[in-house]
C-alpha cells in the first residue's frame, strides 16, 4: 500500500485536532441541570475514598475522645469516692458524738438526781486481755478518791467493784466474772441471796430453795449487806428458772450493759441512791439499809486521800 503524501498527514492530523476539541466541548455540556459530566465522573470516583476516609478519621477521633471521657469519668468517680468516704466517716463521727452526747446527758442527769452521794465519774480506759478475767480500767484513781472494793455503777445498775486502786487509773472487777458477787434481794419478796457471776453474759442467784416462790421477770437489787453497795440498786431481772437437787438454778440478766461500758461512776459512800424503777415495780426506791451496812461500813469511803 502505497504511503501517505506528507500534506494528506497533515490533514489527518488537523482534523483528528478537531474531533478531538469538538469531543471536549461535548463533555463540557451540562447532564440533565446538574453538573457538568467531568465533575459527576471525578465526583463519583472520589467519593468512596471520601467517605471511607471521614469515616475512618471520625472513628478514630471518636474513640481518641471517649479514651479521654473515659479517663475524666474515671478520675470523676474517684473524686466522687474519696468524698463519699469522708463523708461517710463524718456522719459516723457525728452519730458516735450524738451517743455520746446522750450518755453523758443521762449521767448528769443521774448525778443531778443524786447530787447528795458521793461519786467520781470515770470513763472506761481499756479491758482485760485474759479472756477468763472480766475486768475494766477506769482513768480515775486514788488521786480522785478512789479505793479498793468501792462499788461501781452506771444509772441502768450494778457493773462492779474496785479491786485495785492506783494513782491515776483504777481496775473494776465486773459482777460477770466468775469472782465476782454482790449481796441481792428480790424487790418484790425480800429473798436475799448472793449474785454471782459464770464469766458469761449472765449471772447466777444462789442458793434459793426449790421450795421458795421466784418467777421470771422478777427484778433483783442489791441487798446492802455486802458492804459495797448500798440497797437497791438495780442488779438484774431473772429471766430462766430450773429446780435443781436442793437449790434453784436462777439465771439473772444483768441491768447494765456490761459489754458496752463507756462512763461509769464509783460510789465513795454506801449512801442510798435515787435509783428510776418500772413504774410496775412496787418496790420502793429509797429505803434506807437495816443495820449498820451504811453507817459503819468503810466509814472513810467517801473521805480523799
Amino acid at each position: 500500500m502505497a504511503g501517505i503524501p506528507s500534506r494528506h498527514r497533515s490533514l489527518f492530523l488537523l482534523g483528528g485536532v478537531i474531533l478531538l476539541q469538538v469531543l471536549l466541548l461535548a463533555v463540557q455540556i451540562k447532564r440533565d441541570s446538574q453538573g457538568r459530566l467531568i465533575r459527576v465522573w471525578t465526583v463519583g470516583a472520589v467519593s468512596p475514598f471520601e467517605r471511607a476516609g471521614a469515616h475512618g478519621i471520625g472513628g478514630i477521633r471518636s474513640a481518641w475522645n471517649h479514651y479521654f471521657a473515659l479517663q475524666n469519668t474515671s478520675r470523676e468517680n474517684e473524686q466522687l469516692k474519696r468524698e463519699n468516704d469522708a463523708m461517710k466517716l463524718q456522719i459516723t463521727q457525728l452519730q458516735a458524738k450524738a451517743a455520746e452526747a446522750d450518755r453523758l446527758a443521762v449521767l448528769l442527769k443521774f448525778h443531778q438526781t443524786n447530787v447528795d452521794v458521793p461519786m467520781v465519774g470515770a470513763r472506761v480506759i481499756g479491758g482485760s486481755a485474759d479472756s477468763a478475767s472480766q475486768t475494766i480500767y477506769l482513768d480515775r484513781g486514788e488521786r480522785d478518791g478512789i479505793k479498793r472494793n468501792m462499788g461501781v455503777i452506771t444509772p441502768e445498775g450494778v457493773v462492779g467493784k474496785v479491786i485495785e486502786s492506783y494513782k491515776d487509773t483504777s481496775q473494776v472487777l465486773l459482777l460477770t466474772d466468775k469472782d465476782s458477787g454482790v449481796g441481792a434481794m428480790l424487790a418484790d419478796s425480800g429473798i436475799q441471796k448472793p449474785v454471782g457471776g459464770t464469766g458469761e453474759s449472765m449471772l447466777v442467784m444462789k442458793y434459793v430453795p426449790n421450795e421458795d416462790d421466784v418467777a421470771a421477770g422478777q427484778r433483783v437489787v442489791t441487798s446492802g449487806m455486802d458492804r459495797i453497795f448500798p440497797r437497791d440498786l438495780p442488779v438484774g431481772t431473772i429471766v430462766d428458772i430450773k429446780a435443781g437437787s436442793t437449790f434453784k438454778q436462777i439465771r439473772v440478766r444483768p441491768a447494765a450493759n456490761l459489754e458496752r461500758l463507756q462512763e461509769v461512776f464509783v460510789l465513795l459512800t454506801l449512801k442510798p441512791l435515787d435509783m428510776k424503777h418500772d413504774s410496775a415495780d412496787p418496790a420502793p426506791q429509797s429505803a434506807a439499809p437495816s443495820g449498820p451496812s451504811t453507817a459503819t461500813a468503810n466509814p472513810t469511803a467517801g473521805e480523799k486521800p
